[in-house]
Order: C-alpha cells, then sequence, then structure tokens
C-alpha cells in the first residue's frame, strides 16, 4: 500500500512538473495573493493593538477611568426658616429620590427602562427620556426624575433592581413645612432649577434646589448653602466600591422672620374657609407679625410631582396662589380715616368743627344717602364713631379728590410702600387717583359723584390690606409711616426707616379719639369686652354690586400705647362689624396673651 501511495504522488507531481508556462504563471500568482491574505491577517491586529496601546492609550485609560468613577453631587442641607421667636416655619426631612446615569446605557436601552419606570415612578416615559436628552448620553452625571418617592415607589424599584441598571435610588434632604398650609404665601416653595437658573449660575449643579416663591425665593441666597460632591468607584453592576475623594457641602443658613407663628395661627383658624385676609404689623418698625390669605396651598405638594388633581385646584376659579393681602379693593368707611387727615390738613377744617348730618345730602343735583339716621350737628369724633356718610361726603367735596389721594399715599396706600421686600408674588398697590389720573387711565372726565364716593371709601378707591394696616399704622405711631418688611434682619434699617408724613399732633388726637369712640360706643363695640385692652378702630361695609357685601375692620391696640395694627377684610362677609371685627379681635387676643395682659372681661369706658 505505501509503494503504491508514493508511485501515485510521483505520478502526480511528474504530471504538474509537465504543465505549460502559463499555468505555472498562474498558479504563482495565487500563491502570492495567498500570501498576501494571511501577512495582512495577522500584521492588522498587531497595527491596531499598538495605535490602542501607544497613540490613544491616555485617551482609552481617560474613558475607562470614567466608566469606573461617578461624580456625585453632594446636597446642602437648606437652611431653616424660622419665625419671630425662633420656631420653625420650614425645615428639612430625609427622602429618597430616583437617579438615572445616562452613559451606562445606550439610548435605545433607554427607551426599554423608561418603559419599565414609567408606571413605577408614576411620569410618562416621554418625560423620563426628555430628562436623558437634555443631560446628554454620554453625561457622567446623574439625572434625577423623580424625588421624594413614597414606601411603595421604594420597594417596587427594590423588586425590578436587576433590570434597572444606571438607576439609583439616593437618600437626600427634602424641604418641609411642619404647619403645612400656614403662611404658605409668604414662605413660598422650592424646586430644581431650571435652564436658565442654571446657566445664571454656573455653580449650581444639576438637580439644585432653588427658592422658587416666597421667602424661599427672597432669601434664597441665605438658604441654599453650598453643594458639595464626591468621587466613587463603582463595579460593573453600578455597586459603590469605594470613596476616592470627598468635599462637603457647606449647609445654608438660617433665615429668621418677623412673622409671629401663634399669631398666624389664630388669624387663619378664624378666618376659616371665607375668602379673604388679615394682616397684623408693628406700629413702630412696620415688621409684619401676621398675613393670613385663603385660599392657600399647601407647599410640601412641591416636593415631589404635583397630581393633576392638585394643579387644578391651584389654577382654580378662587386662585389659591393669589395672596389677597396685598390686593386690591373698595374699603368703604375704613377709608373715612383719610378722608379725616385730607379735610383738617387741607386747612378747610380744624379738628373741632362741625357739619350737620342728616338722612340724606343733595351734592350737584344728586341724592346722596346716609346709611342710617343722620346724627345731627357733629365733629369728626362722633363722624367717625357713628360713620356718618353725609358727615364725610361734605368733607371730601370741600377737600377734594387732590388732597384724598395726596394723603393716601403719603400714609401708605397707592405705591409709596416697597413690597420688593417683601418677595410677595403678584403683589399689588391700591389706587386713590385724581381727576388727570383717571382721565389718563380710563380716559374719562371726573365727576362729581367720583369725589363723593371717594370721601367714604368706594367708586374708584381701591387699597390692599396691607396698605390699610400701614395707613393705620400711621395714625397709631404719632404721624409716621412704616414700611412692612418680613425679614427680621431689616428691621429698624435704613431700608425700613420711617417716614413722616407732617400730620398735625392735633390732627392724630381727635381721630385718635373717634377710633376709641368706635370701639367704646360704635360699630367695634364687640372688642371692647375687656379680654384685650382697649383698641381703636373702623368697621367698613363694603357695597359689591351684584354680589353680598364685603366686611372690613381696622384696628390698633392698645389705645393708648399702640403696638400693633390689624387689617382685616371678608369677602361677601357683609357688615364689618359682623365678620371682620370678631377675626381681628381673636388675633389681638393672641398677640396680647403672649405680652401677659390679664383680661378684666368688664368693657372699657
Amino acid at each position: 500500500m505505501a509503494s503504491d501511495f508514493s508511485f501515485n504522488s510521483k505520478v502526480r507531481l511528474n504530471k504538474n512538473t509537465s504543465d505549460n508556462p502559463a499555468q505555472q504563471r498562474s498558479r504563482s500568482l495565487q500563491v502570492m495573493i495567498f500570501m498576501l491574505i494571511v501577512t495582512t491577517l495577522v500584521t492588522m491586529p498587531m497595527f491596531r493593538l499598538a495605535e490602542l496601546q501607544l497613540v490613544q492609550g491616555a485617551y482609552n485609560r481617560q474613558r475607562a477611568e470614567n466608566n469606573r468613577i461617578r461624580p456625585v453631587s453632594v446636597a446642602a442641607t437648606r437652611g431653616q426658616i424660622l419665625d419671630r421667636n425662633g420656631k420653625i416655619l420650614a425645615a428639612n426631612r430625609v427622602s429618597r429620590s430616583v437617579y438615572l446615569w445616562p452613559k451606562e446605557r445606550s439610548a435605545k436601552d433607554w427607551q426599554e427602562v423608561a418603559a419599565t419606570l414609567s408606571p413605577i415612578v408614576k411620569l410618562p416615559a416621554t418625560e423620563i427620556i426628555k430628562k436623558i436628552d437634555v443631560a446628554g448620553y454620554k453625561s457622567a452625571l446623574p439625572v434625577r426624575i423623580s424625588k421624594d418617592i413614597d414606601v411603595a415607589t421604594f420597594v417596587a424599584l427594590g423588586e425590578q433592581s436587576n433590570t434597572l441598571r444606571g438607576v439609583e435610588i439616593r437618600v437626600e434632604s427634602s424641604r418641609d413645612n411642619p404647619n403645612q398650609q400656614l403662611a404658605a404665601h409668604l414662605l413660598g416653595y422650592v424646586g430644581e432649577a431650571t435652564l436658565d437658573e442654571l446657566k445664571a449660575n454656573p455653580a449650581y449643579p444639576m438637580g439644585m434646589i432653588v427658592g422658587q416663591m416666597g421667602v424661599e425665593k427672597l432669601a434664597n441666597p441665605t438658604l441654599e448653602g453650598v453643594w458639595g460632591n464626591r468621587l466613587i468607584e463603582v463595579n460593573a453592576k453600578g455597586e459603590e466600591i469605594q470613596d476616592l475623594g470627598v468635599k462637603e457641602p457647606i449647609p445654608g443658613k438660617p433665615v429668621q422672620l418677623t412673622l409671629d407663628l401663634d399669631m398666624q395661627k389664630t388669624a387663619e383658624k378664624a378666618l376659616g374657609d371665607r375668602l379673604g385676609a388679615v394682616v397684623a404689623i408693628d406700629v413702630k418698625t412696620g415688621a409684619l407679625l401676621t398675613m393670613a390669605s385663603w385660599p392657600t396651598f399647601d407647599p410640601n405638594i412641591f416636593t415631589r410631582k404635583v397630581t393633576q388633581t392638585e394643579w387644578d385646584r391651584l389654577q382654580g376659579p378662587e386662585k389659591p396662589f393669589l395672596n389677597r393681602a396685598v390686593q386690591g379693593y373698595p374699603v368703604g368707611s375704613t377709608f373715612k380715616i383719610v378722608t379725616s387727615v385730607a379735610g383738617i390738613e387741607s386747612g378747610k377744617f380744624s379738628p373741632d368743627s362741625t357739619l350737620v348730618s342728616s338722612s340724606s345730602i343733595t351734592i350737584g343735583g344728586i341724592s346722596f344717602n346716609e346709611h342710617g339716621a343722620g346724627q345731627g350737628v357733629i365733629g369728626f369724633r362722633d363722624a367717625l364713631a357713628f360713620s356718618s356718610n353725609t358727615f364725610f361726603y361734605q368733607v371730601g367735596m370741600a377737600a377734594g379728590p387732590e388732597q384724598m389721594s395726596k394723603w393716601a399715599s403719603k400714609m401708605g396706600i397707592g405705591g409709596t410702600i416697597n413690597l420688593d421686600i417683601l418677595g410677595i408674588d403678584g403683589a399689588n398697590h391700591g389706587q386713590v387717583p385724581t381727576p388727570a389720573e383717571k382721565k389718563k387711565m380710563y380716559k374719562e372726565d371726573w365727576y362729581v359723584g367720583d369725589t363723593v364716593t371717594m370721601a367714604i371709601g368706594q367708586g374708584l378707591v381701591l387699597c390692599t390690606p396691607l396698605e390699610l394696616a400701614v395707613m393705620l399704622s400711621t395714625i397709631a405711631n404719632g404721624g409716621s409711616r412704616v414700611q412692612p418688611h418680613l425679614l427680621a434682619s431689616q428691621t429698624n434699617t435704613p431700608l425700613t426707616k420711617k417716614i413722616p408724613t407732617g400730620i398735625k399732633p392735633s390732627t392724630l388726637k381727635v381721630i385718635k379719639e373717634g377710633l376709641m369712640d368706635v370701639v367704646k360706643k360704635g360699630t367695634g363695640r364687640g372688642l371692647n369686652d375687656g379680654t384685650i385692652p382697649l383698641s381703636a378702630g373702623k368697621t367698613g361695609t363694603v357695597e359689591m354690586p351684584g354680589h353680598p357685601d364685603n366686611s372690613m375692620y381696622v384696628g390698633f391696640a392698645p389705645a393708648d400705647k399702640p403696638e400693633v395694627a390689624i387689617a382685616v377684610i371678608v369677602e361677601g362677609g357683609g357688615f364689618g362689624a359682623v365678620s371682620a371685627a370678631p377675626i381681628a379681635h381673636e388675633v389681638f387676643k393672641t398677640y396680647f396673651q403672649k405680652q401677659g395682659f390679664k383680661p378684666t372681661n368688664k368693657p372699657f369706658k
């Protein structure tokens, strides 16, 4: 067998060598091509390996490093917001948030992950993807998609952990308003920095929490602190292996307000679910002690995703975001205080002047009625005590609209107080326009009826409850306009200095006496029960065509040495003595109980 094999082989070889030259050249070419292919296959990987190691080595080492090292922002604890006595109005609590690491998956993979996450975190998959798109799929920084998750969400994510590579649940500090909706319009709420805020503040990390409204926004530079960061090493599963370095965050500083928590609670409870507002200020400094407005909202809902039901309510017809304490209202008889000042300071009347009050009075051929029977011949003191319309019609006509507008402005109505330092969103000034201003604003002429209705606080007159409290403080403190403010650090500073109005002491004296008589024997007798010191004030019942009358009250106490002024409005509340005055009484009571006042339970004489 072996010899046969050898022989046959030789035969084939001999046969090959006998081929013609053309065939031999063809075979040689095939051999050369084959050898070239083999050489290329062997040498190309070697060249590529050399390129990766030598030419692109640093770049790829950096990529490998980035793949296993994560930069993690460390949130700074936000500063607390405190009331004037150090009681907590806004603080922090532990919460959990869901983060995604964009570069750990491809865009296609994130589509699948988003679909899995969506029903768990109750967020549309498109919104999850949008957040990653904004950060970029190559971003080495995490993207927060949900904050302040509940226990059920936390458990559900834990059950899916094996399929959710690149998803992290992180423990954080979340804003907490322990009193829920209390003083919400003043405190405001926080939220993630917008793209514009991030651009304006390059030091802000993604997910930075900033104030979006109220004191949270006004004092944000003090409250926010400085976020730190960590470098952590992770394995292929995204599990932390070790810390590589930490830059500790700097906590935010606390901010103390002039607000009194107990008075605020009393005001909101007394107002209840009636549309309206309550304001109380220190008559000497302008420090804001209370500002309540209904309806309101709970700032805590903004620490998580707001539900559609919650959002619909916030955008509803009752406007819960609207702070009614800084919106203009017709104020009725409470404006007679301004008319009194304008009448006397104009030189047309003296503090001792008297006029005839009657059931009606005709001016310019038009009859204007008293709200009851006339009081006969009375002066300013009795006119305020019994709220005579016909008396003040005559005073207003004699003094003129320019004088009433002038003194309203001097006393804080219509734009003379600085609202910016309060940080209240949507705050407005009132208005007491002159004939020229009416022409400019409404393109209408001035009529005698405009002057008459202005004198009793109706028609074109609009005042905010805050302005009324400032106006009353001007009477109470001896004639200086205070600047209302909310930050305790602003009290008794140049920013909040009092402005003398030039009202004569004799004018202030007769008006104070009239306001004291309102409480002793007039429409404000309900406040004279001995549970608080003798106060001074003025009721107002404001006609609202097509709607129930608004109820108003302004007052200060103690009458002899004033400390605090209050303004109250209850929309649709009817008589001032029925709805608004009792609210003021409760707020006064809380204030003076804290001052150690001993009730007598007997009316003052």
